[in-house]
């Protein structure tokens, strides 16, 4: 689930902030988490379940080789030089 902190997005509040979280002045609030809608949940997941075979069972053989190669130029432009 994901947690939401009450911190300001402002950096100096935020540096005020945590200096008074740090000098004992304020509290430091525990994060919360959010309630997840339990139906859309299973509507997510067995979206994702179906989502890559039924992919892969409509796709011709010249576009999943182009799909790779796209793919491996795609990593070999992010290598660093040495």
């Amino acid at each position: 689930m994901a947690k939401t902190p009450s911190r300001p997005r402002d950096m100096n509040q935020l540096a005020k902030r945590i200096v008074d979280i740090s000098v004992g002045e304020v509290e430091d609030e525990p994060m919360t988490e959010r309630e997840k809608n339990p139906h859309a949940v299973a509507l997510g997941r067995l979206g994702g379940q179906r989502g890559g075979k039924a992919r892969a069972l409509t796709l011709t053989p010249a576009k999943r080789s182009e799909i790779a190669r796209v793919a491996a130029r795609s990593r070999w432009k992010k290598r660093p030089p040495k």
